[in-house]
C-alpha cells in the first residue's frame, strides 16, 4: 500500500513538473514572440527614419542643383545677349549701307 501511495505521489509530482514546464515554455515562447515583434517594429521605424532622412537630403541636393543650373543658364543667357549686343551696331550699319546704295 505504501508503495502504491508513493508511486501515485511520484506520478502527481511528475505531472506537476510537466505542467509547470509547459507553462514556462509557453511563457518563454510568448516573451520571445513579443521581443521579436518589438525588434521588428523598431527595425521598421529605423528604416522609415532613414528613408525620410534620405528623402530630405535628396530634396536639398536637388534644390541646390536647380539653383546652380538656373545660375549657369542665366550666365549663359547674359553672355549670349552681350555677344549679340556687340554685333548689333555693325549689323545695323551693314543694313543701312545696303539700303543706301
Amino acid at each position: 500500500m505504501e508503495l502504491i501511495k508513493q508511486i501515485k505521489q511520484a506520478e502527481a509530482q511528475a505531472k506537476e513538473i510537466i505542467d509547470q514546464a509547459k507553462a514556462e515554455t509557453a511563457n518563454e515562447d510568448e516573451q520571445t514572440a513579443t521581443h521579436r515583434n518589438q525588434a521588428f517594429e523598431q527595425a521598421q521605424q529605423q528604416r522609415k527614419q532613414k528613408i525620410e532622412a534620405a528623402i530630405v537630403t535628396a530634396e536639398q541636393q536637388a534644390a541646390d542643383q536647380v539653383t546652380a543650373l538656373k545660375s549657369h543658364a542665366q550666365q549663359q543667357t547674359q553672355q549670349l545677349r552681350d555677344k549679340a549686343a556687340a554685333k548689333i551696331p555693325a549689323a545695323v550699319q551693314k543694313v543701312m549701307d545696303y539700303l543706301g546704295k
